[in-house]
């Protein structure tokens, strides 16, 4: 089985930062994507920035110019640097790793269990 663990998510003021580390382990042959997904209460799970094929980003409109992702290949790790935070960014953040768990294996989709990043005042 894959696992993915996140950490740091917390509370903070409004313009404030956080960082997002999310840390895969188990069966992995490769990773073919990785990266955060949110849910705000009342809302559905929404793309906030997402490493896909080599090198490409992808990052929601909301977000861009504000959160950057990165990655540690080594550590099978990604992370999520989030800056000039705003109450709107308030939700549950999700780690997501599309796997594939041996050569000629199947891609299939993990998930974290989640960290709750709260911007208030």
């Amino acid at each position: 089985q894959v696992q993915l663990v996140e950490s740091g998510g917390d509370l903070v003021q409004p313009g404030g930062s956080l960082r997002l580390s999310c840390a895969a382990s188990g069966s992995i042959f490769s990773i073919n994507a990785m990266g955060w997904y949110r849910r705000a209460p009342g809302n559905q799970r929404e793309l906030v920035a997402v490493f896909t094929s080599g090198d490409a980003t992808t990052y929601a409109d909301s977000v861009k110019g504000r959160f950057t992702i990165s990655r540690d290949n080594a550590k099978n790790t990604v992370y999520l640097q989030m800056n000039s935070l705003k109450p709107e960014d308030t939700a549950v953040y999700y780690c997501y790793a599309a796997v594939k768990r041996y050569i000629g294996g199947f891609v299939n989709n993990y998930w974290g269990q989640g960290t709750q990043v709260t911007v208030s005042s």
